[in-house]
C-alpha cells in the first residue's frame, strides 16, 4: 500500500519563522497547523493585551489555513494555551467569534507560557467533500 504524502503547507501571509517546525502539513484530507502565536509576518513576536494576541494568534491559524485552501469552518479541533487563569472569559467570548457550532473539539491548557507570550493556538483541520 503506498503512503500518504505528506505536503509542507506555506503560502502568502504565512507566518515566517526560524525554528525547526512546519507551519502546517497536509496528510490525506487533514492538515495539522502548527502552534500559532502573536507574530508578524517575519514571525517576530507581537506583546499586546490578551485579546490583542489572540486576535492575532488566531487570524496567524486563518492565514495558515488559507495556504492550504481551508477556512475556520474546517477546524475539527484546536488546542490552546492561555497564560493566566484571569483571561478565560474573555478567551471564551473571543472564541466564539471565530468558531461556531458544532465547535471544534478543544483542549485548553492555563498558565503554561512563561512570560513571553499571553495566548498561543494549534489546530488540525478537514477538507471536507461536500
Amino acid at each position: 500500500m503506498p503512503k500518504t504524502p505528506i505536503e509542507v503547507i506555506t503560502g502568502e501571509g504565512v507566518p515566517a519563522s526560524n525554528l525547526p517546525f512546519s507551519p502546517a502539513l497536509r496528510v490525506g484530507d487533514f492538515v495539522f497547523v502548527s502552534g500559532q502565536a502573536s507574530v508578524d509576518d517575519a514571525g517576530k513576536i507581537v506583546n499586546d493585551t490578551f485579546e490583542g494576541e489572540m486576535r492575532r494568534s488566531i487570524e496567524n491559524v486563518g492565514k495558515v489555513l488559507a495556504g492550504a485552501g481551508l477556512t475556520l469552518r474546517d477546524v475539527v479541533q484546536t488546542r490552546n494555551y492561555v497564560g493566566s487563569q484571569s483571561d478565560l472569559g474573555q478567551f471564551n467570548e473571543i472564541y466564539r467569534e471565530y468558531f461556531e457550532a458544532p465547535f471544534p473539539a478543544r483542549t485548553t491548557i492555563m498558565g503554561c507560557l512563561g512570560d513571553l507570550l499571553k495566548y498561543e493556538i494549534e489546530v488540525i483541520a478537514v477538507a471536507r467533500k461536500d
